[in-house]
């Protein structure tokens, strides 16, 4: 197995413009294209928007969502993928023939799609409906998986997705800067993001405190060390609708360690060469090695009544 290099992208996109979100996504796969990388990731629902959905009727969701992989989202990030020679991932919401709704997310090469995963546990509109697999495909001689934001909350879906062979799992998120029950969480004032420039101590404050990073660096790296697996986050930097978010997409190794993790208030990428050494190197490899699944099968396997509690922002 050969090494790849991946980049992943952080981006302000606008809310319910494709065609605006499309062409970011273009200028920034041009740039990860000329540093060499094989592949491009980008945020949870990077092509539409995401905050704003909130607010949307079924009716108004079928008409943002479109068909996997005959809409024309596909077509052009497939043309974007064969004029740079990258794979490009991305995310939108879907509709199918009988306007069932889902989040989803892409891998597109030159040949069009590769890979679809929807997301397990989505929320922020009620006409979502959850997806019911997990996803793991080939990707230039890698085992490349996909987790969609909250889909990382729940341990169990990081290791089911590397026990079926992920040596890379794409984690595209929108998170961070919000309410919720854990210390310091909240928003960021948006008032900070007009004059980004003049407020760049304090907003960099904000976003690399328990608001944001923080919070993230308590969880994130551990899913890539507990289970030896590279791990590509993504993010979006600027507002979101009314939500202002702080990027900070990253590329974590399998020791846990981050490669390189995008530090600008801007759109940007950063990029990380993956080798396969560490994926046996790293602890995680032994631990998954070491299991006993007779131990515990019947209790992590047992009947539970689910609870996801869902806030509307």
């Amino acid at each position: 197995m050969e090494n790849i290099k991946i980049a992943t992208a952080q981006f302000e996109n606008k809310s319910g413009d494709k065609a605006y979100n499309l062409s970011v996504i273009k200028q920034l796969t041009a740039q990860a294209a000329k540093a060499g990388a094989n592949a491009i990731a980008f945020h949870e629902c990077s092509v539409t928007g995401y905050t704003f959905a909130r607010g949307l009727s079924k009716i108004q969701m079928l008409e943002l969502a479109e068909l996997i992989p005959n809409g024309p989202s596909i077509a052009r990030l497939t043309e974007y993928a064969a004029q740079y020679n990258i794979a490009i991932l991305a995310g939108l919401f879907e509709k199918d023939e009988d306007d069932n709704l889902y989040k989803a997310y892409v891998c597109v090469d030159k040949t069009g799609l590769v890979a679809k995963h929807r997301k397990l546990h989505p929320f922020i509109n009620p006409h979502l409906k959850a997806g019911n697999a997990y996803t793991v495909f080939d990707l230039y001689g890698w085992k490349c998986g996909i987790l969609i934001c909250y889909d990382n909350n729940i341990i169990e879906n990081v290791r089911a997705t590397t026990l079926l062979g992920a040596q890379v799992i794409f984690m595209p998120h929108v998170t961070m800067c919000t309410p919720s029950t854990r210390p310091g969480a909240g928003f960021v004032d948006p008032q900070l993001w007009k004059d980004k420039e003049a407020n760049q101590a304090l907003l960099r404050k904000e976003f690399d405190g328990l608001k944001g990073r923080a919070w993230l660096m308590k969880w994130l790296p551990a899913r890539a060390y507990d289970n030896a697996v590279y791990v590509v986050f993504a993010n979006p930097i600027g507002m979101d609708d009314d939500q202002l978010k702080n990027g900070c997409s990253m590329i974590i190794d399998p020791y846990g360690d981050i490669m390189d993790e995008c530090r600008l208030l801007e759109n940007s990428i950063v990029t990380a060469q993956l080798t396969p050494d560490k994926l046996i190197k790293a602890g995680g490899y032994r631990y998954i090695k070491a299991r006993k699944p007779g131990l515990y099968k019947d209790i992590i396997g047992g009947d539970h009544e689910s609870e996801q509690k869902v806030v509307w922002l």
